[in-house]
């Protein structure tokens, strides 16, 4: 069968059985149903199966299994109960399980999040124009491309302007290519990849230009389907901080072991010097003994937990419209210190309305400005859909009786130049039914009086004076003042066909026709938004393609500036040496008429002050100041593919106010993160030292099937607890921090220290007690009450320390939020704790005695006691 590449665009149509006006909705059922999605084949996951078998794998897992075997084989060695050895085997599957089930969740968070970022096309059906999900297209489905889209399939070009497109993914050719609609191989059969100019392919990006298409292949028969594998080898991506924590793991693992074979070596000289020589059943314990300190020393559910909580909050962040696109995010996000933001749709609300007209001749200048967008009239609801500007001006011709789509019949347009950020205007050139040749051109009022050498006035074109163009500039800065946004029209008569369409040839000689401004209001919750940028030590910068005297205008409304020298224009700056910017960048919190290389120059310069910061865009030009910027934020309504592709960070609302709300979420997140490292390790460095020095004095505090039980109940979910904190009240008002700071930088380490050792006191403490009120002595020996007693002790102890960890300086009874998940945490461990010790079957399964009321609520005393001693070190630091 001929290749679409080969044949005419109307014979391409027929063939996939579709029509200019697109599909219907029966025919895009039916396809989907015979063709499916239009995604690639995902890389095969990983069955439940093979990740139980990978928890098991875990180095920390087999030395337990291996010491589950050697007690069973010593149990059935001298006839004792193998209880020990299959309480040990369920605790290591019941760890697996909980292991998978965290992964589990993680995954299908992000992938939650990836569906909520999932890419969309502007496609006709039904002859109408629709923004559908890329994922949804099939064969025969009439798209729309513009500059910053991805092409979401391989489709046959139908008709295009000044259409180029880098296809590197593809061919490898760097240099984007020109596209046409026109028929290309000459008759050859066969064409190869890069020559075919009248085809778009999947994973190729429109850099500039437009065009409209019928999509010919979908999904895995696309040119890069063919070669899809080579996408699904991509490794998941860690965290700064999950790094860190796997190095941590590994260094404490390696010390751990260094300790146990030293603790064995040890205890087996000391049976040595006993002179009663060494049996099996006391090699066995002595080897227990070094397995009960690496499973206490080791906190195995540590990065687990860190991941759970990472995925758990981008959804909390998702649910407020941040989509996280890469994991970094959340981190850095606690650091920001500048955030630059574009003004129009982020600080405003990009419901453009125009509201005023400079001109002569108002049916000339909106019927110019209609014609010269892309956005067009919706037949049924009668509202412009596509880009807010050009939505605007063709709303404002239809309500002064210009309808765009009558206008197009009259006016056909036969050429273009294209938008584009550096020129700041657009043409479009048309054919009159009497054969008449006109150029429409609209954009920044500046830029398009340049061009213009006559104007419009009082019906007839006159010469363009230093009079009319000082007349032109006030009227500008007169609405400018206003905060209005304004567009300049001008006009362009042709005696033919104009050779070229490029902007060159065109934007020359022009007729000014007259000004647009429009009103953007500014966003009400942005506002205070910007205040709690101020008082958590975030600047906010405005850059902004609108003219100066309308960026100041808005500025000072939103309390971004307090006087027009802290503004700068993209022409000043350029006449900035980069010695002399990075002196004086302080000085300035709004940049107007820049061009896309100045934003790329403004991170660049905060970024050698060692200033973390985010950057805003939405333009396929903001791409590289975006990928530039520590935090790279797309626009999820304006954006396009090329910026969300490379950002870190996609606003669904387009809202200035939802990157704080991030910010707050992301320090919320670190902070909660922190809080569970820190519970974590001081927990495990309390049950080392209580474990280190029960061994050293001579006895067997707890049994490794002991810690493995704490380890599972009252660590893993109190630690995920933790992360579920509210954000404390002061969490906008401290200034941003050092993203050079680690895990136990501002003194985390030190309380972790301290927190293990009086948590390692008290356990001794209930053991002693426990001794005490079973046999009336207080000496270091054996004592199945003082182990009952520790157990419980330090099970309570490490509940209890959860809720002192919900801050680490205000008092737990004068927060004012409530942890429902750690709350039930709590009441859980509580019940599942007491019942292993007074459940008979259970009790006698983990080898302890039945204590007494009495003994119960002196190990309660015990534990409640880290409540109080840890206020009065928080009152100490506040202090």
């Amino acid at each position: 069968m001929q290749k679409e590449y080969l044949m005419e665009s109307d014979d391409v149509i027929v063939k996939l059985d579709t029509s200019h006006q697109g599909l219907t909705d029966t025919q895009v059922a039916e396809r989907q149903s015979k063709y499916g999605m239009n995604k690639l084949t995902e890389g095969k996951k990983e069955s439940l199966f093979r990740k139980f078998l990978k928890e098991l794998t875990n180095f920390m897992t087999i030395i337990l299994i291996i010491a589950a075997f050697l007690s069973g084989a010593t149990s059935l060695y001298v006839g004792e109960s193998m209880i020990d050895t299959f309480i040990i085997l369920m605790v290591v599957i019941i760890n697996a399980v909980l292991g998978v089930y965290q992964e589990s969740k993680a995954e299908s968070a992000i992938e939650s999040l990836q569906e909520m970022a999932a890419a969309t096309t502007k496609v006709i059906r039904h002859d109408r124009l629709l923004v559908e999900r890329s994922e949804e297209l099939v064969p025969g489905d009439i798209i729309l491309l513009e500059a910053g889209d991805s092409v979401p399939a391989d489709a046959r070009i139908l008709e295009c302007a000044s259409l180029k497109v880098e296809e590197a993914a593809l061919t490898g050719e760097s240099l984007s290519v020109s596209k046409t609609e026109s028929v290309v191989g000459g008759g050859s059969s066969e064409v190869a990849l890069g020559d075919r100019k009248n085809m778009v392919y999947t994973g190729s990006t429109v850099v500039y230009g437009r065009a409209k298409a019928v999509v010919c292949y979908t999904g895995m028969e696309t040119e890069i389907g063919h070669i899809a594998d080579a996408l699904n080898t991509a490794k998941d991506e860690e965290t700064p901080l999950q790094i860190k924590l796997n190095q941590l793991s590994k260094i404490l693992s390696i010390l751990v072991l260094v300790i146990c074979g030293l603790m064995f070596a040890i205890n087996l000289t000391r049976l040595g010097l006993s002179g009663k020589g060494i049996h099996l059943q006391e090699l066995i314990n002595t080897f227990m003994i070094a397995v009960s300190l690496a499973v206490a020393a080791i906190p195995e559910g540590l990065a687990a937990v860190v991941t759970i909580l990472l995925s758990i909050g981008v959804t909390k962040m998702s649910k407020k419209r941040a989509i996280i696109r890469k994991l970094t995010a959340v981190e850095t996000l606690g650091c920001t210190q500048i955030i630059c933001s574009d003004k129009t749709g982020t600080l405003t609300q990009n419901k453009m309305t125009v509201v005023e007209h400079a001109t002569d001749d108002e049916t000339m200048l909106m019927t110019a400005m209609a014609l010269c967008s892309d956005a067009e009239l919706d037949p049924d609801t009668k509202d412009a859909v596509g880009e807010p500007t050009e939505c605007a001006l063709v709303n404002d011709g239809y309500k002064n009786g210009l309808n765009k789509a009558e206008l197009k019949k009259t006016f056909a347009r036969i050429g273009e130049a294209p938008f584009d950020s550096v020129r700041k205007m657009m043409s479009t050139v048309h054919k009159k039914e009497d054969n008449t040749i006109l150029q429409f051109t609209k954009g920044a009022p500046d830029e398009v009086l340049k061009r213009c050498t006559k104007a419009y006035i009082g019906g007839v074109e006159v010469e363009m004076t230093d009079e009319i163009r000082k007349d032109i500039l006030h009227s500008n800065k007169s609405m400018a003042d206003k905060a209005l946004r304004v567009l300049c029209g001008a006009m362009k008569v042709w005696d033919g066909q104009p050779a070229s369409y490029e902007p060159e040839t065109l934007e020359s000689d022009l007729v000014y026709l007259g000004l647009s401004g429009m009103i953007d209001p500014v966003r009400p919750e942005v506002k205070e938004a910007i205040k709690e940028c101020q008082a958590a030590g975030i600047r906010p910068i405005m850059i902004t393609g609108d003219h100066k005297d309308t960026a100041v205008a808005i500025a000072k409304e939103l309390g971004i500036l307090d006087s027009e020298e802290m503004a700068i224009t993209g022409a000043e700056l350029s006449k900035i040496s980069d010695e002399d910017l990075l002196k004086t960048i302080q000085n300035y919190s709004v940049y107007a008429r820049v061009q896309p290389e100045h934003k790329v120059r403004i991170v660049k310069t905060w970024k050698k002050l060692s200033k973390v910061t985010a950057m805003t865009g939405d333009g396929v030009n903001d791409a590289p100041s975006i990928k530039e910027a520590d935090i790279g934020v797309g626009m999820g309504i304006t954006g396009t593919d090329v910026t969300k592709d490379v950002a870190d960070m996609v606003l669904a609302d387009d809202n200035f106010a939802t990157i704080v709300s991030a910010v707050a979420e992301g320090r919320r997140i670190y902070d909660n993160i922190r809080k569970a490292i820190q519970f974590l390790l001081s927990s495990n460095l309390a049950e080392v030292i209580a474990v280190f020095v029960a061994s050293l004095l001579g006895f067997t505090i707890l049994k490794p099937v002991h810690l493995l039980w704490i380890n599972l109940i009252t660590d893993c979910f109190p630690a995920i607890g933790l992360g579920m904190e509210a954000e404390e009240a002061d969490i906008m008002k401290r200034a941003p921090r050092n993203p050079k700071d680690g895990i136990f930088a501002d003194g985390v380490g030190g309380e972790t220290l301290f927190q293990g050792v009086v948590i390692a006191l008290l356990t001794l403490l209930a053991y002693f007690v426990g001794h005490y009120m079973e046999s009336g002595l207080w000496e270091v020996a054996e004592s199945a009450d003082g182990m009952t007693m520790a157990f419980l002790s330090l099970s309570l102890l490490e509940m209890f320390h959860s809720f002192n960890m919900r801050s680490r300086t205000d008092s737990v009874f004068k927060l004012k939020t409530k942890n429902v998940f750690l709350t039930v945490s709590l009441c859980a461990s509580f019940i599942l704790t007491t019942a292993v010790i007074y459940v008979p079957f259970l009790r006698e399964a983990f080898s302890f005695e039945h204590i007494s009321l009495k003994e119960y609520i002196a190990a309660v005393i015990i534990s409640v006691s880290i409540i109080p001693i840890m206020e009065i070190v928080k009152i100490v630091k506040r202090r």
